[in-house]
């Protein structure tokens, strides 16, 4: 993969963005700017709308009200754009014909294949295990699939959602590193995390939620060594916001 030109899909502005469902607000009124730059980490507790803040800048999800825009354009079809999920999906086949399938989805010329497989396999730590069956790698080597993956369609904004849950300390340095090497490639990383940790390791930008609502956006260093809100210096002092 080589160095990203600035991208039209940026910025993504949400303006007075809210979305409802079976009477539960689960964003509400949100305005937020996600520009090009070091990656944005979204935090907060549990049902704070980070996964569904994340559905709708991918363009997965309709906002009830609102209005959101990607480079200065509504209803902008996702094709630069990549979303990693949680748990992702792996195919019955093979890791290299896992992304063999995503480069063939994306368009990408038959004669490229090979070697964008090959550039793939090699920035996940992967290349050794190209003909392992995806379904029988670790968690982490999923994880770490799945960004290869979502990488295949070369997204401009790479969106991911608790990346590293539930993954050991080892598999997780692995994926953060991999995160690291995409954001120097000039793709935006937007992240949801519940491990404040690894927010202070990988974020440029801090975008923190509470009940739907944006409660503090800063800096990453100014956000976490000196919080502008109570929510904020409640949940970095662990306590439970309700």
């Amino acid at each position: 993969m080589t160095m990203r030109a600035p991208s039209s899909e940026l910025p993504i502005k949400f303006d007075g963005v809210t979305v409802a469902a079976g009477g539960v607000t689960i964003l509400d009124d949100i305005a937020l700017t996600l520009a090009p730059g070091l990656p944005t980490v979204l935090i907060g507790p549990n049902g704070s709308g980070k996964s569904t803040l994340l559905r709708l800048a991918m363009g997965l999800l309709a906002p009830s009200r609102g209005r959101i825009t990607w480079g200065g354009l509504e209803h902008v079809p996702p094709l630069k754009r990549a979303i990693v999920f949680q748990r992702p999906a792996m195919l019955r086949r093979s890791a290299a014909a896992n992304l063999r399938f995503a480069l063939r989805a994306a368009g990408i010329p038959h004669a490229e294949h090979a070697r964008r497989i090959a550039e793939l396999l090699e920035l996940v730590g992967l290349h050794a295990l190209a003909d392992r069956a995806a379904r029988r790698l670790s968690g982490g080597e999923q994880q770490r699939l799945a960004l290869a993956r979502a990488l295949a369609r070369d997204p401009a904004v790479l969106f991911l959602d608790e990346p590293t849950a539930s993954l050991d300390p080892i598999a997780t340095k692995a994926v953060e590193d991999i995160i690291r090497a995409v954001s120097e490639r000039n793709i935006k990383v937007v992240m949801a995390t519940h491990d404040l940790g690894e927010a202070r390791r990988l974020a440029g930008e801090i975008v923190m939620l509470h009940r739907g609502r944006i409660v503090e956006t800063g800096a990453a260093a100014s956000f976490f060594d000196a919080p502008q809100t109570p929510e904020a210096g409640a949940f970095l002092a662990g306590e439970l916001l309700i």
